[in-house]
């Protein structure tokens, strides 16, 4: 059963962010605001939840949340500032759209870089602890899905529906024989040693 707060009588938002170890396409992350009284049987940590359970999950999260917000960093952005530090700046770009302005940010992991004037708390696998972590985490992975989705209209042969621009061995294949494209991160290994030498 996950924990509805961290202390009670505060507004809380949960961050989680989606795409860190992906080769191509933004990261995104999510910011929860959710009403004390909320609760939800099926929420939990979205990589134990299936696609279909997500997207159930998603428009319950968004009708229901005192308030939600997505971040999106540019695979530009990362290559420029880090995959690390643009996670983190996805997170800050969700919070300062909340209609509602938390007291305190529940972070999934096991560092932030502040947000100002937020004090926060970083909890590792928090996703799978507390409710508006997890609900954060859904947000963030059905929006980068949908996101990742449009992208394959535009370069259907790297299989981003359904790889969704992790480094699957389909993705890594089509790299090899088509090159990168606009959306992968350049700062990222996209194939290992032994591939490249052969294939550039």
């Amino acid at each position: 059963m996950l924990l509805s707060c961290l202390e009670k009588g505060r507004i809380e938002a949960g961050c989680d962010e989606a795409g860190r170890g992906c080769l191509a396409g933004a990261v995104f992350a999510a910011a929860v605001v959710l009403p004390p009284d909320f609760r939800n049987n099926d929420l939990n940590d979205s990589k134990l939840l299936s696609e279909k359970q997500r997207d159930m999950l998603r428009p319950v999260i968004e009708a229901e949340a005192l308030a939600w917000a997505v971040g999106v960093v540019s695979a530009e952005e990362i290559d420029v500032i880090n995959i690390l530090r643009a996670s983190f700046l996805a997170m800050h770009r969700a919070i300062a759209q909340l209609r509602t302005m938390p007291e305190h940010l529940l972070i999934d992991g096991n560092r932030f870089t502040p947000y100002p004037d937020v004090p926060h708390t970083a909890i590792v696998k928090g996703d799978g602890k507390y409710l508006s972590i997890a609900a954060a985490s859904v947000l963030a992975k059905t929006h980068r899905d949908e996101y990742m989705s449009s992208l394959d209209a535009e370069y259907p042969v790297y299989g981003w529906r359904k790889n969704k621009g992790y480094p699957t061995k389909a993705h890594r294949t089509a790299i090899r024989q088509y090159g990168l494209t606009p959306y992968h991160r350049k700062s990222f290994t996209q194939l290992p040693p032994t591939q490249l030498a052969f294939d550039f």
